[in-house]
């Protein structure tokens, strides 16, 4: 051991050495001159290489320490993560060098790369409107909703015990849709405005059947695009016009789509029409906006069937387009055919009120190819921002915005009127149309030179949508873009002040809102910031998110979503972008997708990246659609059948029956892996009619497959193109590439592999990487164009997303974790998620049974375990294990997917040793608890597996009769401890009870009061 001598070379890092003893190796030669060390001493080798980075972000992500790294592999048989990895994954896929992705910076210099590239935004008052304006949000929810990782890194709600927070706070979203549209149900969000205009056009076709569409020319043009996309594969025809024109007496029109206001800012009366329509049997869908709702007559008073749009507006950020928390509300009639997720109300074992998803969960993983939509990711964490920007505000707090920005409007459009320019619109709220007097040419450059951001048609007039941000002298720099000369906001505001409510006002004509909303006490509570932020808590700490302990989802992918990667996404140049700006005022995000695109393209083998998809099953779509877009531009047009194994992913089949095609299963064999002969047996069946196969690599069933390139190849042979789910590219990342197996496209989610959290259930991103003869064919826009730079060779499907690039808000977040781990460390972290399966895998085999095994008998990155045989032995099912494991801490493994009675366990590379034993431990007593029963000295009707979890109303009640202890039900191994234990809030949740009564809005304020409290 030496102690480092004190000298110039030294000087800088002198401050942290000092007294530092370093155990340095013998050294044959060195960079540096040496410093008179003794002789039979060892050289002083050079800083660089004594010194380990101090910034090393990858050290910081992956879990298992070196040294346990070492353990882990022992245990296994293998003396590295390399020696590993050739036993695991075929030698024939291997990718066989580094990847070519930049050196690793660390987290303090990435947060300055990605600030100075988000500065290249240009942060202009943007009043264009078209379904998104700029808000404020409130910082109580941004701090403790947004960038609080006790409510980002929760999963989906299909576990409703842990997940009691999120699931009120839904509720409260979904009552907060209910009450503003006047329609009896809503759901727990989409992905955003244009796919939920698109969801209700399905609806109402699978309602009726038939094949004609009506949508008005008046709707927003991207939510045209996106409906018109949506309508190709289903044979229906689109006809766009103005909807008061309409016969509906042929009777064969499914729905009609209206925009109210529209997207010029006018209200219209649309009764005659939804009366018309409903006559001869056609449904009735408005697109229309929740703010204008708290002055203006709802849909659902009008006889609108389906109301869809954005909560954008009520507390979450522009972010050039996303993330946002799409709406669909509907009439009790259509609730079973509705998309997405529900939160209904019903009970716990012991009848306390409790939450859970209701309905359609996860239907599209049941039904597959015959399910009424492909929708998996909703967007569960802007959800919840806006139903918590309606707690805070409360109705009269509503009122109080609304107001304000029409009377803005009305100031704006009475100016305007004043200096001789003219504006179209009779009853607007809050968005006007403008014919100036002067050129056009000239408001924009007027307009440019107060870095202001209108609206321009093409016949000359100009759209001005103004927000909850506009104060008096946004309206005096309006009145000067317009030259309205000696005009202000103040003089207008006065000359109006003798009125009541001036003529313009929406409550001063025939559509004014009568009816009451937001009127359940949750909304007329939490006004103050200390009630709101106590009440956000008091929801977090329901819920077991990332913050808490693993959740080792199969397929899901929770790795960690670190604090560095989601910094940026509270930017403010990232945060307050319109979507629709100018492209020289977005040149930050440009840069930013241009470097993602490299990385993901080099990481994964592609020639280009579509950022449109703002989730994975919108990702299968798209890539679907891409393969039958290019197959028609060859002539193929007429092949239309797509390959899918028995053990996809349930979105598969449904997004291919959604893009046009007719979806044939494919036998799995019993080691998981696909079956060969009947792939070929398949292949040659629909030879002349194939349009692609449709795998998971690793297959579904945690397995790298041997012959994957061979199965690629006949399908290439048989013509047809080949898509690779991008769910487990956790296990190939640096490993091998989807592009160089053979594959033609894959959906990547970014919310899995590439650190996105999952928000408790949404956001997600699930952009597609093609091979450069797909390019052409990716989603294009109607406003910004993503693929305008090909020009002529572009041949788009369409468009899938209401934003150009999807949820471009959360990209960062990926940009950051590919920056920060380097070529190496992405690597690495590939090997270790591997690791800490296979470690999991082999300290449980001997207590259950883990189906499927590839190379030498290794998983890949998850694994299975068969719990079937314990319904027979003990009476326990895999839900019993399920819910024990909320009383040791943990969320349950993914459940009966893809094998029934299954429970399939992914680590992911961010967690440590420790915690893998804790979870394994957890599963061992567990399964002890079942020895228990198969011995018959637990009591078989009441035992702590079925009577789990135990809730802490439940174990500290003075009626305790249960024939195990509170000891064993609450603290049931030794690291579950009083003072760190996290307690379920409800027992085990009566589903059935649930479907049997379906209550989908917030239930009396009863219902929130502790038992305590009833005496």
């Amino acid at each position: 051991m030496l102690r480092l001598p004190r000298c110039s070379y030294l000087r800088d890092l002198h401050g942290h050495l000092q007294g530092c003893v370093v155990a340095l190796p013998v050294a044959r030669s060195v960079a540096r001159p040496q410093y008179g060390l003794a002789r039979g001493q060892a050289t002083l080798a050079p800083v660089g290489s004594l010194l380990p980075k101090a910034d090393d972000f990858a050290v910081r992500h992956v879990g298992p320490r070196e040294h346990d790294q070492l353990k882990m592999l022992q245990s296994l048989g293998y003396e590295s993560l390399d020696a590993m990895t050739d036993a695991t994954v075929p030698e024939n896929i291997r990718l066989g060098r580094d990847l070519q992705v930049d050196q690793p910076i660390g987290e303090h210099a990435v947060i300055s790369r990605i600030r100075e590239i988000s500065e290249k935004n240009e942060i202009w008052r943007s009043y264009i409107g078209m379904g998104y304006h700029n808000c404020r949000v409130p910082h109580a929810i941004l701090r403790n909703i947004f960038e609080n990782p006790g409510w980002t890194t929760q999963y989906t709600p299909y576990q409703p015990e842990v997940a009691q927070g999120r699931l009120e706070s839904l509720l409260n979203y979904q009552t907060m849709v209910t009450d503003l549209t006047g329609l009896p149900v809503a759901n727990a969000s989409l992905l955003d405005e244009g796919t939920a205009a698109a969801e209700a056009m399905a609806v109402a076709y699978r309602q009726n059947k038939r094949r004609k569409v009506y949508l008005s020319d008046k709707l927003h043009p991207q939510t045209l695009a996106v409906v018109q996309t949506r309508a190709i594969p289903l044979g229906l025809e689109v006809l766009i016009g103005d909807v008061f024109d309409i016969d509906f007496s042929n009777r064969d029109a499914c729905a009609v789509l209206i925009q109210y206001p529209d997207t010029e800012g006018t209200i219209k009366d649309f009764t005659q029409v939804i009366e018309n329509a409903h006559t001869n049997g056609t449904m009735v869908v408005s697109a229309t906006d929740l703010l204008a709702l708290t002055m203006l007559r709802p849909p659902g008073e009008l006889g609108v069937d389906v109301a869809v749009g954005t909560s954008q507006r009520l507390g979450v950020p522009l972010g050039y387009g996303g993330p946002h928390a799409g709406f669909f509300a509907c009439k009790s009639p259509f609730v079973r055919l509705m998309p997405g997720r529900m939160i209904g109300v019903t009970r716990d074992a012991n009848g306390k009120e409790a939450y859970r998803l209701a309905l359609q969960t996860r239907e599209q993983h049941i039904r597959r190819d015959k399910a009424t939509s492909n929708i998996c990711t909703a967007q569960a964490l802007l959800a919840n921002m806006s139903a918590m920007f309606g707690v805070y505000h409360g109705p009269m707090g509503l009122k109080n915005i609304a107001n304000r920005i029409h009377n803005a409007a009305i100031i704006l459009k009475r100016g305007l009127e004043d200096a001789g320019h003219t504006v179209e619109n009779e009853v607007f709220f809050d968005t006007i149309r403008v014919n100036p007097t002067l050129a056009t040419s000239e408001v924009r450059m007027r307009a440019q030179q107060k870095e202001i951001n209108l609206r321009y048609f093409r016949d000359e007039s100009v759209g001005i949508a103004l927000d909850e941000t506009v104060e008096k002298e946004d309206l005096d720099d309006l009145f000067w873009v317009f030259n309205c000369r000696n005009t202000t906001s103040e003089k207008v505001a006065k000359n109006l002040g003798d009125m009541a409510l001036p003529k313009e006002h929406i409550l001063n004509t025939d559509f004014a809102r009568t009816s009451e909303f937001l009127t359940h006490q949750i909304f007329n509570t939490y006004h103050s910031e200390a009630q709101l932020v106590r009440y956000m808590k008091n929801l977090e700490n329901k819920d077991v998110s990332l913050v808490h302990s693993m959740i080792p989802l199969g397929s899901c992918t929770m790795k960690l979503n670190s604090t560095t990667e989601m910094m940026p996404c509270s930017f403010p140049h990232f945060t307050e972008i319109h979507p629709f700006v100018p492209p020289e005022q977005a040149l930050g995000y440009r840069l930013l997708f241009e470097e993602l695109e490299n990385d993901l393209c080099e990481i994964t083998g592609y020639d280009k990246i579509s950022f449109q998809p703002n989730s994975g099953a919108q990702g299968e779509y798209a890539g679907l659609r891409a393969i039958m877009s290019y197959l028609d531009a060859r002539g193929e047009g007429h092949r239309n059948v797509c390959l899918i194994p028995t053990s996809a992913h349930g979105t598969n089949p449904a997004s291919a029956q959604m893009a046009g095609m007719k979806v044939e299963a494919v036998n799995v064999d019993k080691e998981g892996s696909i079956d060969f002969r009947h792939l070929c047996a398949k292949i040659e069946k629909h030879r002349n009619n194939l349009a692609c196969l449709m795998i998971t690599y690793p297959s579904t069933n945690g397995v790298f497959e041997d012959n994957v390139k061979d199965v690629c190849e006949m399908v290439h042979e048989a013509g047809g193109q080949v898509y690779l789910d991008g769910a487990n590219m956790n296990a190939q990342v640096g490993l091998c590439r989807p592009g160089d197996i053979g594959s033609d496209v894959s959906h990547l989610n970014l919310h899995k592999t590439f650190c996105i959290p999952h928000g408790g259930g949404g956001p997600g991103m699930g952009p597609i990487g093609v091979k450069r003869h797909l390019e052409p064919y990716l989603p294009s826009h109607p406003i910004v164009d993503p693929m305008a730079l090909m020009q002529k060779r572009a041949r788009s499907f369409g468009v899938v997303s209401a934003a150009p690039y999807g949820s471009a808000a959360i990209l960062p977040i990926s940009w950051a974790y590919v920056k920060m781990m380097g070529p190496k460390g992405l690597r690495k972290a590939t090997q270790v998620a591997i690791l800490n399966a296979n470690y999991m895998a082999k300290r449980l085999e001997k207590h259950y049974k883990v189906l499927y095994r590839g190379n030498n008998d290794m998983v890949a990155h998850e694994f299975i375990l068969d719990m079937r045989e314990f319904k027979k032995t003990a009476g326990v099912e895999a839900t019993d294990i399920a819910k024990r494991l909320q009383d040791y801490g943990f969320h349950a493994p993914t459940m009966s997917w893809p094998v029934a009675g299954s429970l399939m366990v992914e680590p992911t590379e961010s967690e440590d040793k420790a915690e893998l034993d804790r979870f394994c431990d957890a599963l061992i007593m567990i399964r002890n608890e079942i020895r228990d029963l198969e011995e018959g000295k637990s009591d078989a009707a009441c035992n702590p597996l079925n009577m789990s979890p135990h809730p802490q109303v439940t174990v500290i009640s003075s009626s305790w009769d249960r024939p195990y202890t509170r000891e064993q039900a609450a603290f049931p191994a030794p690291f579950v401890r009083p003072e760190t234990k996290w307690w379920p809030t409800v027992g085990r949740i009566d589903d059935i009870y649930g479907d049997r009564n379906l209550v989908c809005t917030c239930p009396p304020m009863e219902a929130y009061t502790s038992p305590f409290e009833e005496d």
